[in-house]
């Protein structure tokens, strides 16, 4: 029973701390706002975004408000987590380390992700003669761009062929080998939700 409650409350928050996160990471990026994907995500973050908003400003491009809701959501979430396992909550600092940790390798998630289903799409577009591109995959692309950007830099495309992901999935290794050996892997994945 327990193990049932925690997969539903994991896919559900998980569910909701990717919005939040995508609500952060599409605002750093200066993506569309009016893409429809945009505007579902700002309907579905907007009205816990608006609480903290009221203490906590943004700066430029960045929305504190956004990123702090994102680290409370971890942050309450393996707090729901451990009372679901029957673990007493432990100490401030612990949930506290453990949000931060949480939220870094989900925005690591989002980016591999959107980094893979930006190839595959560009693929499909490619092949299928379509100029368009779907909504989803311009919001992908903007998502995922500043990213890449430094790569593209140094290495130009050859043969139009983009070989920036490359180098990008390797710095994502690199951080996850670093993290996975400093905080254990399987700890994190019984902790951290949406991974």
């Amino acid at each position: 029973m327990n193990e049932a409650m925690a997969a539903i409350f994991n896919a559900l928050g998980g569910l909701y701390l990717l919005a939040v996160l995508l609500r952060f990471l599409l605002q750093v990026a200066r993506a569309d706002f009016y893409n429809p994907v945009s505007q579902a995500v700002v309907r579905v973050t907007d009205p816990m975004v608006r609480i903290f908003r009221n203490f906590i400003p943004g700066y430029r491009n960045f929305d504190f408000a956004t990123l702090v809701l994102a680290f409370v959501v971890e942050g309450v979430a393996i707090c729901v987590l451990l009372m679901i396992y029957n673990v007493s909550i432990p100490g401030a600092a612990f949930v506290i380390t453990w949000s931060v940790l949480g939220v870094v390798y989900f925005i690591i998630n989002i980016y591999w992700y959107a980094i893979i289903a930006s190839i595959i799409m560009s693929f499909v577009m490619m092949f299928s003669g379509n100029v368009n591109p779907h909504p989803l995959l311009m919001l992908v692309w903007q998502l995922t761009d500043p990213v890449m950007a430094p790569f593209r830099k140094v290495l130009p495309p050859m043969g139009g062929l983009d070989f920036s992901p490359i180098f990008v999935f390797i710095l994502i290794r690199f951080i996850l080998d670093f993290l996975n050996t400093t905080f254990g892997s399987q700890q994190v994945s019984l902790i951290v939700i949406g991974i």
